[in-house]
């Protein structure tokens, strides 16, 4: 049980160094395209999350799974967010009317 922890745990900073490496090392103009490739891998995990809460054993399971979800539901909302504001930034401002002096 205490080296499952501990290779889970081992498991996880990894995963935390890996990620952490591979995202500084994206140039901003990626970040768009990133971010939205990001969230659909993000969506099968929430859908990954229902299916694993159904087969939970225990109120400590089901827990961690609830907030697991509500994080990430979060995560993919907010996103999306992030990623049409970047987008919007790109398109074209309408050109001001310009008003008759004679008034």
């Amino acid at each position: 049980m205490a080296s499952t922890i501990l290779t889970n745990l081992a498991i996880l900073v990894l995963a935390a160094f890996v990620g952490f490496q591979v995202i500084s090392k994206v140039p901003n103009t990626l970040h768009t395209p990133l971010m939205s490739g990001t969230n659909a891998i993000h969506g099968i995990v929430l859908l990954g999350g229902l299916v694993a809460i159904a087969h939970a054993d225990g109120f400590l399971s089901r827990l961690l799974l609830v907030i697991a979800i509500a994080f990430g539901t979060i995560n993919v909302v907010g996103g999306f967010l992030v990623t049409d504001r970047m987008l919007s930034m790109f398109k074209k401002k309408p050109e001001p009317v310009a008003e008759d002096a004679d008034r």
